[in-house]
């Protein structure tokens, strides 16, 4: 089994409910560990869009990498993300963050994602489930990270309920 750390985001309708759905998508194909409390974020890159909820999951599971990244993109795709201009409004969006120690760099796929270090909306969530975790490139822990990234515009609101039930998430009532 393979440890797997994902980021979650959205900001547009329903947020929270578009974080449910998404953790729900993902435990047909991985298991969820851990779920980081939800955070309010400052969008980043592009800042005139609204907040975003981001959350941060660990997870074991079997499936490949470049597998996993294709499962993902189906999940946003089914969710009714489409396409949008760089750092723009998301109905949602999962990043793979660390899978394993793995290191790739190719077309389709890099791990660790490239931007981890610089993003407190990653790193304030990634570091209440992992904060001893340590990049394979840099040898820096996630806490290390979160202590040099500015966290204005990021509040910490709630626990997300865990674990997550799958009726609960599809809005049956019992």
């Amino acid at each position: 089994m393979s440890s797997i750390y994902l980021s979650l985001g959205s900001n547009l309708n329903d947020r929270f409910a578009n974080l449910r759905r998404a953790v729900d998508g993902l435990q047909q194909f991985i298991t969820i560990t851990a779920i980081s409390p939800v955070f309010a974020t400052e969008p980043w890159g592009e800042t005139e869009q609204p907040p975003f909820l981001n959350v941060c999951v660990a997870a074991v599971g079997t499936i490949a990498p470049h597998d996993l990244l294709e499962r993902i993109k189906k999940i946003e795709q089914e969710m009714g993300r489409e396409p949008s201009r760089h750092w723009g409004p998301r109905l949602i969006d999962i990043d793979i963050l660390f899978y394993d120690k793995l290191v790739i760099d190719d077309e389709n796929l890099t791990i660790p994602h490239p931007h981890i270090a610089e993003r407190a909306f990653v790193l304030a969530p990634l570091a209440v489930i992992i904060p001893d975790f340590r990049h394979p490139q840099t040898g820096v822990s996630v806490q290390e990270m979160l202590e040099k990234v500015d966290l204005s515009g990021v509040e910490r609101l709630f626990e997300m309920p865990f674990p997550l039930e799958s009726r609960e998430m599809a809005g049956s009532s019992g």
